[in-house]
């Protein structure tokens, strides 16, 4: 037996060390926002939406005709906001970003999201603990191509932004797969000044 364990112990070991080098090299799914002690959805939470966000009308607060939409939006974006499209994985200009900033609806410029929420999850596409507000991010049954997901779309201007999955990282346990084409990104120098952002959009 000792002979036999001596005669496959090289390769045993080194298949073990390819194993580890493969490990340490696969992305580390779902991992979770880095902390801060900044809490930039605290004014969402506590404030009122702007005069110009009536959300109880039925209707969005934001309505364009498919003209402007068009002008406002290059084809990726008018695919995928307005016609429920969905962009590459992986080929994408926020997935892989990592700078601080907040993440605008390509619609309306409405913030949805902060990058002190959004994590890796492996998946190709900008993913998201939480929006920056339950009231701006409307969801709906979405029962296409065989699936039942449940989508995610602007509440001032109707944007489809991609959906929302229950295998997310803590704290919120959620996945928020949003699409790259209905986001823009605004750059900000650190969370502090992410929350000013999103604190002057609700005091406009």
């Amino acid at each position: 037996m000792n002979l036999k364990f001596r005669s496959v112990g090289p390769v045993v070991l080194l298949l073990l060390l390819a194993g580890a080098l493969f490990s340490f090299a696969m992305p580390d799914n779902n991992t979770p926002p880095a902390t801060t002690d900044v809490n930039v959805n605290e004014c969402a939470s506590a404030c009122g939406l702007p005069s110009h966000v009536d959300l109880t009308s039925g209707e969005y607060p934001v309505q364009r005709t498919e003209a402007e939409w068009k002008e406002r939006l290059t084809d990726l974006q008018y695919h995928v906001a307005r016609e429920q499209g969905t962009e590459r994985p992986f080929q994408n200009p926020y997935n892989s970003n990592k700078q601080t900033g907040l993440y605008r609806c390509i619609g309306c410029d409405t913030p949805l999201f902060s990058s002190t929420d959004k994590f890796d999850s492996g998946t190709g596409w900008p993913s998201f603990v939480r929006p920056i507000d339950e009231r701006t991010l409307g969801e709906t049954r979405d029962v296409s191509y065989g699936m039942v997901r449940v989508e995610v779309h602007c509440n001032v201007c109707g944007s489809h932004q991609g959906h929302v999955f229950p295998d997310g990282p803590k704290p919120t346990g959620l996945r928020y797969c949003i699409n790259s084409a209905s986001l823009s990104f605004e750059v900000a120098e650190s969370p502090e000044a992410v929350k000013a952002l999103v604190e002057a959009w609700y005091h406009e």
